[in-house]
């Protein structure tokens, strides 16, 4: 089947909660995929900061193809040994003393908010409430949705669930105000990636930390996009210098293969008993399996400190080009070029129909985030694409 056939054919049949190009992807190796109609293209968005490891790389389909042929899933009913493996991993890696696994980005952070407020309660304290950060990103299900500081997620879905307020990103002062005796956590992003790669002042999350310390409330990160090397680090709260309470993962997680977490300190995980939170699929044989093939890979080739190098390249590639990029933003290979013209969907588009995929991430932002696997040749390709788009679009 052509690209054409493939859309039409989900046009036809799937609901209409996204509006694809229209292109179907069909094969992928490293930094590259191959669409239906046999047309190359270089990903610098990587399944939207998903694929760290490359479009199927040896280790990992190895991995992902032992264990589908050995065991896929049994349930939390019993003991899952990659789960295991995977929960001791993680706590070796993060500040973490246990973790809990989901499917998704919003479902770790859907365990994180349930566990704050369970914490809450054993520790007798009054308030439920949770403060996130306005053009904050924290998924779709409902209580993520209405932890997400954009109306425009919000509007259609009312009644929305109770219990969370806002306050600007990166004002301190702003966020101290909002603090009352109803309040029990804050929840924040350690940047905002969909809220246009906004990377905060360097003493912020150390401040919120003092905050919450201040106020025997507890700090959640949510790094299901910047967690797992995307950085520069393995997580992003480790560029702050201090550490969270509760953070969640996900995107990158496992290469691609749907898997969350939620990872907490003792003293926090502890408020969790049996029967308080559960996941039919979290953390199975199969998932858990391509996580830590997926650590093993970025360990072994030194994925995360070369997401720190590329990073750095990347941005300096990017302010190169001049004229309409006014200048960059980000931490690691998580980047936003950021534009003196509303043009990004055009120049967006303009790459597309040049081989490689980007992300307008906002009308005057170009989002960047290939897999950690990438190299100069690479960054240069794609910065070298940027630049004829632009000229394309004037």
């Amino acid at each position: 089947m052509t690209n054409k056939e493939y859309c039409e054919l989900l046009a036809k049949h799937a609901m209409t909660t996204y509006r694809p190009a229209p292109i179907a992807f069909v094969r992928g190796r490293g930094p590259y995929l191959w669409d239906a109609d046999g047309q190359q293209y270089l990903d610098f968005l990587a399944g939207i900061a998903v694929c760290s490891t490359g479009h199927c790389h040896p280790k990992v389909a190895e991995a992902i193809a032992h264990q589908a042929a050995t065991l896929i899933h049994t349930s939390n009913l019993y003991c899952i040994p990659p789960q295991a493996l995977l929960a001791a991993k993680l706590c070796e890696i993060s500040f973490a003393d246990r973790c809990f696994f989901a499917n998704s980005g919003a479902e770790a952070n859907e365990a994180a908010i349930k566990l704050a407020r369970k914490w809450a309660e054993r520790k007798g304290l009054k308030g439920r409430t949770i403060i996130t950060a306005e053009a904050s990103f924290h998924g779709r299900t409902l209580a993520t949705i209405t932890a997400t500081g954009q109306e425009k997620y919000r509007k259609h879905f009312v009644p929305l669930p109770a219990g969370f307020r806002y306050a600007p990103y990166n004002d301190v002062a702003a966020l101290a105000a909002a603090i009352d005796d109803e309040v029990c956590a804050i929840m924040l992003e350690p940047l905002q990636g969909e809220g246009g790669v906004v990377v905060p002042a360097e003493d912020y999350l150390a401040k919120v930390r003092d905050l919450c310390n201040q106020h025997g409330i507890l700090f959640i990160l949510d790094e299901v996009q910047t967690g797992m090397g995307r950085t520069g680090r393995w997580f992003g709260y480790e560029h702050s210098g201090v550490t969270p309470d509760i953070m969640t993962l996900a995107k990158a997680l496992a290469s691609g293969v749907p898997i969350g977490a939620c990872v907490a300190k003792e003293d926090v995980a502890s408020a969790f008993e049996p029967g308080d939170h559960a996941s039919t699929f979290g953390g199975n044989h199969l998932a858990c399996a391509a996580a830590l093939a997926t650590i093993a890979v970025m360990e072994e080739e030194g994925l995360v400190a070369n997401a720190e190098r590329m990073g750095a390249y990347l941005q300096e590639k990017l302010k190169g080009l001049g004229g309409i990029v006014a200048g960059t933003r980000g931490q690691g290979l998580l980047v936003a070029a950021l534009l003196k013209a509303p043009k990004a969907r055009e120049i967006d588009i303009a790459c597309r129909e040049r081989g490689l995929l980007i992300n307008a991430v906002a009308e005057d932002k170009l989002r960047f985030a290939p897999p950690l696997v990438v190299g100069e040749a690479e960054v240069d390709k794609a910065v070298a694409v940027v630049g004829e788009a632009i000229e394309a679009v004037g």
